[in-house]
């Protein structure tokens, strides 16, 4: 069977949609609410806080690569949760697709 091309909207799809990169999304989402909370509450008893840091770490080496400073450099953040998604996503998807193909073929990986 000859493969077909996808569209980049379709990759995407094809790569973000399963559970471990769901999951990560779900995870860095959760990391984000809890900086975010933090935040909140160190700004109005006048505390610093490093728990942004927390941010940066859930989606390391990516966002690493955008360390600008000020406001501009949130933008690490979210590109890197989607490439390490992503990649987790790729990562899921040739796992279980060589799976089905090995047993599929009647070979075992036993």
């Amino acid at each position: 069977m000859a493969k077909t091309s996808r569209s980049l909207p379709q990759t995407l799809r094809h790569y973000l949609v399963n559970p471990l990169a769901l999951g990560y999304l779900g995870i860095v989402l959760g990391v984000c609410l809890w900086v975010a909370a933090d935040a909140f509450f160190a700004s109005s008893s006048g505390d610093a806080s490093f728990a942004g840091v927390w941010a940066i770490l859930a989606t390391a080496p990516t966002s690493l690569l955008f360390t600008f400073a000020g406001p501009i450099g949130l933008i690490g953040i979210p590109i890197g949760a989607v490439v390490q998604a992503f990649a987790l996503g790729a990562l899921y998807r040739y796992v279980t697709e060589r799976r089905a193909h090995g047993t599929a073929n009647g070979v075992s990986s036993a």
